[in-house]
């Protein structure tokens, strides 16, 4: 088990959860994650124009409660660095926040082979500086979670008889791996999904 934000979200088999888009005009984007066993709501996340500010995401839980709070560090530092910030934070039911994990996207062009990498914090025992990476290209919806030994911890895709009924790439599938952290994975996909411009992105 991995717990990140809360072991409650591992589960000890593999998890196939599907992610349906909501569209910017209806209720200000976002998406919701579906278990497709059991057909019920695990997760919602709020795009920024839900709540109005931007660099700032919210991953809620079936009930609507929030889990984790999504934000791009900025200002003159960041502007001034090869790398953008994002750090996630847990929020409890008294509403405090507890950092969780931080994710480095390339601000440069000197970095682009580096992809996007993603520490759990307070810093581990990895020497390497990073616990997770991106691999794959995610607007493509084919890339995975990968931790520092090189295992899919999760993967994004497509079914491809959906895609082609539906010419969209509003639904798609997440395969998480057993003993992830569910939640922890629909965190970093949300900031991944602002990052490219996408349904959170306003």
């Amino acid at each position: 088990m991995m717990p990140v934000i809360s072991k409650m979200y591992c589960s000890s088999s593999q998890k196939v959860l599907g992610v349906r888009r909501r569209p910017h005009v209806v209720n200000g984007g976002g998406f919701v994650v579906t278990d497709c066993s059991a057909q019920r709501v695990v997760f919602k996340v709020d795009g920024c124009g839900i709540h109005g500010t931007k660099e700032q995401l919210i991953l809620r839980d079936g009930e609507g409660d929030a889990l984790l709070l999504m934000r791009r560090k900025g200002g003159m530092v960041e502007a001034l660095s090869i790398y953008k910030k994002w750090k996630g934070y847990s929020m409890n039911y008294e509403g405090s926040q507890t950092l969780v994990f931080s994710l480095k996207e390339p601000n440069s062009c000197f970095v682009r082979n580096n992809g996007i990498r993603i520490s759990i914090e307070p810093r581990g025992s990895s020497n390497k500086g990073w616990d997770f990476e991106i691999r794959g290209y995610f607007p493509d919806r084919n890339c995975s979670i990968v931790d520092i030994r090189g295992n899919v911890i999760a993967q994004v895709g497509v079914n491809k008889e959906v895609e082609k009924l539906m010419e969209t790439k509003d639904l798609y599938n997440v395969v998480v791996k057993p003993g992830m952290d569910q939640a922890f994975v629909f965190g970093v996909i949300a900031v991944l999904d602002y990052i490219y411009g996408e349904s959170t992105y306003c």
